[in-house]
C-alpha cells in the first residue's frame, strides 16, 4: 500500500526542491516529476516526492476528509482495558 498526500508548497528551493506545509508540518520535497509546481499549488506527495499537482478545492476535500479520519479514529479503536 502506497500513501500519499496534499500538501500546499510553502516555498521553492533551488535545484527542483521545495518546502511544502501539511497541516503546519513543513518539509522539504523534490519537484522533479512536477516541475511547473508554484508556490501556493497544492501537490501530491509521496516518499518526499510531489508526484503531481491538485487543484485546491479537491485538496482541501481531501485534507477534510483525513481530518475527519483522525477525529473519528479514537471511537474506531479504543484503548484496550489494562488488565487489574
Amino acid at each position: 500500500m502506497c500513501l500519499a498526500l496534499p500538501a500546499r508548497v510553502a516555498a521553492l528551493l533551488p535545484d527542483e526542491m521545495a518546502v511544502v506545509d501539511l497541516g503546519g508540518v513543513r518539509k522539504e520535497i523534490s519537484l522533479a516529476l512536477t516541475p511547473e509546481a508554484r508556490v501556493g499549488d497544492y501537490v501530491i506527495v509521496h516518499v518526499g516526492h510531489a508526484i503531481g499537482r491538485l487543484d485546491t478545492e479537491e485538496a482541501e476535500r481531501t485534507l477534510a476528509l483525513f481530518a475527519e479520519m483522525a477525529a473519528l479514529a479514537p471511537a474506531l479503536h479504543p484503548a484496550e482495558e489494562t488488565p487489574r
